[in-house]
């Protein structure tokens, strides 16, 4: 028994296990190495209104314009309000940032930011800010952690949650109770076959929560990163969006510039405009798009961003003077475990904070560099509220039920013969999830992908090897091709070829699932 539990250790589960820590006994379970999440391969920075031509005001109205019209904006407030005062925080801790030459913080733009506001450590900026609070962490004697402890369940007794189960690194299970649990366990990026994302952001926290009966939202909204690398066989490594900040530029086999074809705003646009015109530029000419920055100083190139140019010298690739293949890849879910401003989810005693849960502050669509930020402030929102008397979150007015609308927008297809039950392979799944619920979605294929999913969840082995990941995997997939099967609009990175545009009267709305 301990007071607290935390499961993950990335930035919202550390910095909520920092504001645990004095109020008593803290666990943090990570499923692999404690550094080993999406925070430690955040390149491009953490986004704040800290530089003097910069508001809050100014950082929300970028956010919400990015979330295409379904941002909560009560959350935005939050987030771009308390923001500054967390990463004062993180320097005060002893955070090594790029410095400019007056000795304050360098601020980089990235897409769809009006200003220079992302604070940067070169191009590691994630590994920075998991260093210093994972440092801090040590330092607190009332933290604990266990690594490699893939959480199987978490334990609801009266519709609350009292603690988790667990397999540990040699295979045992083991029951841990606490007084508040929170999932920080990030994304879902490995649903999908290309991804920017490591091998443990499967989606576990989500899974998880509905399984337990947790409401969770939004899961249509995925984020597909315009600029992975693009090579065959090397790894879909992540081409920050700071380098078309500092002036990269996206060319097609021609060495044309093409971006301005697709959007005015060019190389800076949203991510999801971006990686959708890198799709239809290959379809279009038929040749690969490639990221060059050729025209800039070469030693500024290598200095900025030493972790990329070092991995791309790796294979053969100079950063400062080749073009560098470039497709998108899935990177970031604007959806998870439906939570409040405070992380509260629907199941009183369990809570939610990054990537893994949805207060709504990114809508349809995420502005880049928010993610960091919104780790540091919600984890500690969280920390605060797991402290206070236990209560669930009530449901938000713009939040609808999604059981009716997922039975009107697939009742055609209940007629059809079901699929015959076959299990799929990770390997499977992820193919699929990649070829019909990916960058481009239609009704066709977001049904046959629902379909396939439904006949393959009623036949996983939960007691076979790798069984419990394969049915949290299926479990995720299932509710993502079907909330996107559900919503027949196009919206931020949300796109439907056959509902091509925004339908604002019927869905500009968070949809809910719950088990």
């Amino acid at each position: 028994m301990v007071d607290f539990l935390v499961v993950g250790g990335g930035v919202a589960g550390l910095r909520a296990a920092i504001g645990l820590a004095p109020a008593g006994r803290v666990l943090i379970l990570t499923k692999a190495e404690p550094a080993e999440s999406n925070t430690g391969y955040a390149q491009g920075g953490i986004a704040a209104a800290i530089g003097d031509d910069d508001t809050p005001a100014l950082h929300a109205r970028d956010t919400i314009r990015a979330g295409d019209g379904l941002c909560d904006e009560a959350a935005v407030r939050v987030l771009v309000e308390q923001g500054p005062a967390y990463v004062s925080e993180l320097l005060a801790w002893g955070a090594r940032f790029d410095r400019d030459a007056g000795g304050n913080p360098a601020l980089g733009r990235e897409a769809a930011h009006s200003v220079r506001r992302v604070l940067h450590a070169g191009d590691a900026t994630g590994r920075e800010i998991g260093r210093v609070l994972w440092e801090h962490t040590r330092a607190l004697a009332s933290i604990a952690t266990i690594d490699h402890a893939l959480v199987t369940e978490l334990v609801v007794e009266h519709g609350r949650v009292t603690g988790v189960r667990y397999v540990d690194a040699a295979g045992a299970s083991h029951e841990v109770r606490a007084a508040a649990t929170l999932l920080a366990t990030g994304g879902a990026g490995q649903v999908f076959r290309e991804t920017t994302n490591p091998v443990v952001a499967t989606g576990d926290g989500i899974a998880l929560a509905y399984d337990a009966g947790a409401r969770v939202a939004d899961l249509e909204f995925i984020q597909f990163h315009p600029t992975a690398l693009d090579v065959a066989g090397a790894p879909r490594f992540l081409i920050s969006e700071a380098l078309r900040g500092e002036g990269a530029r996206l060319v097609n086999a021609r060495g044309d510039a093409f971006m301005s074809a697709y959007d005015p705003a060019g190389d800076l646009a949203p991510r999801d405009i971006v990686a959708r015109g890198i799709a239809r530029e290959v379809e279009r000419s038929g040749g690969p798009v490639r990221l060059t920055l050729a025209h800039l100083d070469p030693d500024y190139v290598t200095t900025r961003f030493p972790t990329i140019a070092a991995t791309l010298r790796h294979i053969g690739l100079d950063l400062a003077r080749d073009p560098i293949p470039v497709g998108p890849a899935a990177h970031y879910i604007m959806g998870g475990v439906d939570t409040d401003d405070r992380g509260r989810t629907s199941l009183e005693g369990l809570f939610a904070a990054g990537e893994v849960a949805c207060t709504g502050v990114h809508g349809a669509n995420r502005l880049a560099s928010n993610s960091l930020l919104e780790g540091l402030v919600f984890g500690a929102r969280a920390a605060a509220a797991m402290q206070d008397k236990p209560q669930a979150a009530s449901l938000k007015p713009d939040r609808v039920g999604g059981s009716g609308l997922g039975l009107a927008a697939t009742s055609h297809d209940l007629r059809q013969p079901a699929p015959s039950p076959e299990p799929l392979t990770a390997t499977e799944i992820r193919d699929l999830m990649w070829r019909r619920a990916g960058l481009f979605r239609d009704r066709a294929g977001l049904e046959e992908a629902v379909a396939k999913l439904e006949a393959a969840s009623a036949v996983v082995q939960p007691d076979a090897p790798d069984g419990r990941s394969l049915r949290r995997l299926t479990t995720v997939s299932r509710l993502i091709a079907g909330a996107a099967l559900r919503r027949e609009e196009s919206r931020g990175a949300h796109f439907r070829a056959d509902c091509p545009k925004r339908d604002d009267a019927h869905w500009k709305v968070h949809v809910v699932d719950k088990r």
